[in-house]
């Protein structure tokens, strides 16, 4: 399907020419065929020779309904600008060729109605060089009389030519879907219309709307139900759970999770300088138009502040009016969806040069360049596929945070010598990191993650290392001998030094204030199975040659290693399946 929108000054014979093709009545309501003009938008379709279908979004052409016409134009890829031969070129046929302009509608077919009333040539002339200066360039163009039938059937065959010229849709792509009606079917629900720009919607599938998750429960297209509706498409969408009051006009239905819904955004500006735009107008995108607040940054470049917030994608192709005069002073691209804040003095003069060197298009390595640390995830969000998933970052800021955290690991280490190797998270706080795989990422040997510490492969100091020297010589000569509390007072160890000597390997504790050496243990089972079992606390209190201090928390070990036993009598056994 194509799907191509009208445009043209009122009573230039739009809706006449539609009616004419498809012999579908394009006015919805009854005060339009009253009055014998369009003034809200309407829809038909019709199959051309090719046997391909052109759907038709007809607008309004009167200057009071310029809103209604850019909320059909805007979604839409093609155009058939319509001009009256006996009228020529009028102010809406530039007020509306200005809005296609803006919105980069590049694809377009010049229709001279009434060729029956007047010489369609002057107009056709007048009205090609007008388009001739616009993002639509060169065109073909057709003389009808939908009175008289003549010049339709060129009509349809310039239809198809212009429909085979439009680029293929990316059916991957993220649906988003701009609702130009919503009403309530009685037994159905909610139904939602729009122009599918790009993308695939199927029933029974999630969508986002507002930000709220939607239910699919249904689709139409060209007035038949179906199960998928590829773009490009007009379609009908019955939404399960949502009232009639909380969509509207300007919603747009949306592929969950890859959109950014903003309120603030930066553009490039193209028509009128930036400085002679008013500091109040209203943003055209899709079938929305919001208010908004504008900040000139550059010479062509502005910061958005939007009455509402919108999905929008960098790259996005929008258009700017007064609402005071009434005109449309240009359009604009979005540069940034999420752009910084712009607190300090001097902030927005170094935004516009940043700014002035984006277009728009999908720049992964500019974006970490301005972002340094990004998801890939919100980048698909602001319309900017990124490479792999998870945290990208910048490679000279990745070079900076290298340093940074090899920095902070011997900082931390100064500050802590008895325990040296910092926590993960607390050397994530110190770099302002939002996730703990990032700074598994940034380490490099010796650097290496144990216990959710990160061991710098620092020396005990010196003072610790005499001290715990002198505890260990003394077990050489006694292994079971533990040194009293005092003795390890007047050494200067205390727990947070007994557990830096055990971290290290250097000693073993096995209670509070109990400590051996690392092979003691195994030495100890080794001594106690030389002994009758069972066996009693004293029997092997003088099997190991020490004191009841050390015995019972020395039996607790072993018992919680598995090594021995306690029996009911209370009584042990190294005999762990006796």
């Amino acid at each position: 399907m194509w799907v191509i929108a009208t445009a043209g000054h009122v009573d230039h014979g739009k809706s006449t020419l539609v009616r004419a093709l498809t012999g579908m009545e394009p006015d919805r309501w009854a005060e339009e065929r009253r009055r014998g003009m369009t003034i809200d938008l309407g829809f038909a379709w019709t199959r051309l020779p090719s046997g391909a279908t052109v759907a038709f979004v007809d607008v309004p052409g009167h200057e009071r309904f310029v809103p209604n016409m850019l909320a059909g134009v805007g979604p839409v890829p093609a155009a058939m600008l319509v001009v009256a031969a006996d009228e020529g070129w009028k102010p809406q046929s530039a007020e509306h060729l200005a809005a296609l302009d803006a919105l980069g509608v590049r694809h377009a077919l010049l229709v001279v109605s009434r060729a029956d009333l007047a010489d369609p040539e002057p107009a056709t002339r007048q009205a090609l060089a007008q388009l001739a200066k616009t993002s639509a360039g060169d065109v073909e163009a057709v003389a009808v009389s939908a009175v008289t039938g003549a010049g339709l059937d060129e009509l349809r065959a310039a239809l198809d030519r212009l429909g085979a010229a439009l680029p293929r849709p990316d059916l991957d792509a993220p649906v988003r879907l701009w609702v130009d009606r919503s009403f309530t079917i009685r037994g159905s629900g909610t139904v939602v219309t729009g122009t599918l720009g790009v993308g695939r919607l199927a029933t029974d599938t999630d969508l986002e709307l507002g930000g709220a998750a939607v239910h699919v429960r249904g689709l139409q297209s060209l007035g038949e139900p179906v199960s998928t509706v590829d773009a490009v498409a007009r379609v009908a969408v019955n939404l399960r759970g949502v009232e009639r009051s909380a969509v509207a006009r300007g919603d747009a239905l949306v592929s969950p999770g890859r959109f950014v819904f903003t309120d603030l955004v930066d553009v490039r500006v193209h028509g009128e300088p930036v400085a002679g735009l008013p500091a109040t107008v209203v943003l055209h995108i899709g079938s929305a138009a919001v208010p908004a607040r504008l900040r000139p940054l550059g010479t062509d470049t502005a910061r958005l502040r939007l009455a509402r917030a919108l999905p929008l994608h960098a790259g996005d192709r929008a258009l700017l009016r007064d609402p005071g005069l009434h005109r449309v002073p240009g359009g604009v691209t979005v540069l940034d969806v999420a752009p910084p804040e712009l607190r300090r003095r001097g902030a927005a003069a170094a935004r516009a040069l940043e700014l002035s060197t984006m277009d728009g298009r999908p720049d992964v390595a500019g974006e970490l360049r301005r972002r340094r640390l990004v998801h890939a995830d919100e980048l698909a969000r602001m319309g900017i596929p990124g490479p792999g998933a998870g945290w990208l970052l910048d490679p000279v800021y990745e070079v900076e945070l290298r340093a940074r955290l090899a920095s902070e690991v011997r900082r931390y280490a100064e500050a802590h010598p008895v325990d040296p190797d910092p926590p993960v998270d607390a050397i994530r706080r110190r770099l302002g990191l939002p996730d703990r795989a990032l700074v598994e990422r940034l380490l490099s040997p010796p650097l290496t993650i144990h216990n959710g510490r990160i061991g710098a492969g620092q020396r005990l100091p010196e003072r610790l290392r005499r001290a715990i020297d002198a505890v260990r010589a003394g077990l050489a000569e006694a292994p079971f001998a533990a040194p009293e509390s005092d003795r390890l007072a007047t050494l200067g160890l205390g727990p947070k030094e007994l557990g830096a000597a055990a971290k290290a390997g250097l000693l073993l504790r096995i209670a509070d204030g109990i400590v051996l050496l690392p092979g003691a243990a195994d030495a100890a089972v080794e001594r106690l199975a030389a002994l009758p079992q069972p066996f009693t606390l004293s029997e092997a209190r003088q099997a190991l040659g020490t004191t009841r201090r050390v015995a019972v928390p020395l039996l607790e070990f072993l018992h919680r290693r598995g090594a021995t036993r306690r029996l009911p009598d209370g009584r042990h056994t190294t005999d762990a399946g006796a």
